[in-house]
């Protein structure tokens, strides 16, 4: 494997860039109350003593806040970003200067340097992998299968990056187990649906300088990440558009009062485009001929591949920066088409881009933390695949969460649970 630098080597004010970070972290850190917890018995306990962690993810505050729970609770920890455009280098240059980190991760670097920063994590010879977006362990399964035997587990934070275990899971081809964290309770209900939904409108509107109200709002699929689009779209009073492959998922956007049509039919009359669908070629060359001037185009997706932006690149005349982080496609008609964070995940990857709100984030966090420390006590439990998170461990979270928040809640007494888990008892 070849060098490469740390963040630490290739800022130009290293000083002024981790004292930026710090603040950053701080606060986000006075607002974690999960991870403020899960740290404090971290400390104490060491349960990730002799581990190496090599983790790919956004790294910014509230993801720095889990590599230094990870590092603080005995773990050497390696990481670098999964998306070129959503690291903090100032937080990436704090992270770097803890010393249990090793941060690689910078903004902006190009195909090579973000594969050569993977490699750079794979190195340190992880024994635990931690990815958004399964790059990491995609990488070691095709270039440095000799680790995969010293590896005790993984944890997979996004969709996206699910799906792609399952598919690999399926094809018999995931020699280690990961768990699903994006699929827990903590992560979907909160996290895809309020995170996803808050972050990327608020960074649409931060980069646009423009109103939700009474734009018509095309949100393409309606998973958990397009539910909570929808939800916070309307709640600004835009009149929101689904489009869907999956019937069922088309049927309940419905019946949530949603208009649902094809693609090829909103493209006709949407001010504003958000792809959540995790899958490529969603809005294509048929769509953007028949789109209106002016129109947004942005992703919440993980990889840029659902807006085509070669086919848009060839239909357009001419280019330019109408805004910072908006892309204007001109077209011979003269329609303009703006695409926002190079079509990338618009809420990590524009330029003021601050990913979800921190108490979502702390809530995800805290099962990725609670399913390292699973996998480092009872990994021998779990074959090779991909995994649930026990339950347990989501409401662990769940638990800490409500105690931060001086939420008090009921519990079953021995007759309910009885009467619950028995099939004798009738009416």
């Amino acid at each position: 494997m070849a060098d490469y630098p740390t963040i630490s080597e290739q800022v130009d004010d290293v000083a002024t860039a981790r004292t930026e970070g710090h603040r950053k972290m701080d606060w986000a850190r006075e607002h974690m109350p999960i991870l403020d917890a899960v740290r404090a018995e971290f400390e104490e306990d060491q349960p990730l003593a002799g581990q190496r962690i090599g983790m790919a993810m956004h790294v910014e505050a509230k993801t720095a806040v889990l590599v230094e729970t990870l590092a603080e609770g005995g773990a050497e920890v390696a990481v670098t970003g999964c998306n070129p455009l959503s690291t903090h280098d100032d937080v990436s240059a704090a992270l770097d200067e803890h010393p249990n980190i090793t941060s690689y991760a910078k903004r902006g670097v190009d195909d090579e340097e973000y594969y050569a920063a993977i490699e750079a994590v794979i190195s340190h010879e992880p024994t635990l992998t931690v990815d958004d977006g399964m790059d990491l362990v995609a990488a070691i399964h095709e270039d440095y299968p000799e680790l995969i035997d010293s590896i005790v587990g993984g944890c997979e934070e996004t969709t996206t990056g699910v799906h792609r275990l399952r598919a690999m899971d399926a094809d018999g081809a995931l020699n280690y187990p990961v768990f699903a964290v994006n699929d827990t309770p903590m992560k979907r209900l909160f996290d895809n649906v309020h995170g996803t939904g808050e972050s990327s409108l608020a960074n649409i509107a931060m980069t646009t300088n423009l109103s939700w109200a009474g734009k018509d709002v095309v949100v393409a699929g309606y998973g958990y990440c397009g539910k909570g689009v929808a939800k916070k779209a309307a709640g600004q009073n835009a009149n929101v558009v689904v489009t869907e492959v999956e019937p069922r998922r088309a049927l309940e956007a419905h019946m949530e009062g949603y208009d649902v049509m094809p693609m090829g039919e909103a493209a006709e009359f949407g001010d504003v485009f958000l792809t959540t669908t995790g899958n490529r070629d969603v809005i294509t060359e048929e769509h953007f001929e028949k789109m209106n001037d002016g129109v947004v185009l942005a992703n919440a997706g993980h990889f840029d591949i659902e807006i085509n932006l070669d086919q848009l690149s060839e239909l357009a005349v001419d280019e330019r920066e109408a805004r910072e982080g908006v892309r204007e496609y001109e077209l011979e008609d003269g329609r303009r088409i703006n695409v926002l964070a190079e079509g990338r995940l618009v809420n990590l990857a524009s330029p003021i881009a601050l990913g979800h709100p921190v108490e979502v984030m702390d809530q995800s966090f805290g099962v990725q933390a609670a399913s390292v420390r699973e996998l480092v006590e009872n990994g021998d439990s779990y074959d090779a695949g991909v995994h649930e998170v026990p339950d347990e461990l989501d409401r662990e979270i769940a638990e800490i969460k409500l105690e931060a928040e001086g939420v008090e809640y009921d519990e079953l007494t021995d007759e309910q649970a009885e009467y619950m888990d028995s099939w004798q008892h009738g009416t």
